[in-house]
């Protein structure tokens, strides 16, 4: 198993970038595909339709999130975990990313995955 270690600016308060991947809607509007998400401990998500599914593990209101993580093409019952921690800096706010238990062959493509269909998109949506 691996992990991935992700680090990008927003120019955007932490509500924001908290909201964006914590609102069915909002992430939905980034995304460009259906999600389904809610802003609870113990809840299940989707996202991109039915390629990604989870469970939130823990919440801190526009400081950190922590899910169960997985994509639809990974071996049934694998799970990694994904760390969002946001942090509040002069140019907007910090996301610092870890996902731990990536499958070897899968690691590139979801390393790849989250800059093109996560980071690059929340960035257009901030308006950069």
């Amino acid at each position: 198993m691996k992990t991935i270690k992700q680090s990008i600016t927003f120019k955007a308060k932490p509500s924001e970038v908290y909201e964006a991947l914590m609102n069915s809607k909002k992430h939905a509007e980034f995304t460009g595909a259906p999600a389904n998400i809610k802003d609870k401990v113990g809840t299940k998500f989707t996202a991109y339709g039915d390629y990604v599914e989870g469970e939130n593990l823990e919440l801190v209101k526009d400081k950190k999130i922590v899910q169960k993580w997985r994509g639809s093409e990974w071996k049934k019952g694998h799970y990694s975990k994904a760390t969002f921690e946001l942090k509040k800096v002069k140019e907007g706010t910090k996301l610092i990313f870890t996902q731990t238990g990536v499958p070897d062959d899968d690691c590139k493509m979801i390393e790849k995955g989250w800059k093109e269909h996560y980071w690059n998109k929340m960035k257009k949506t901030f308006n950069w």
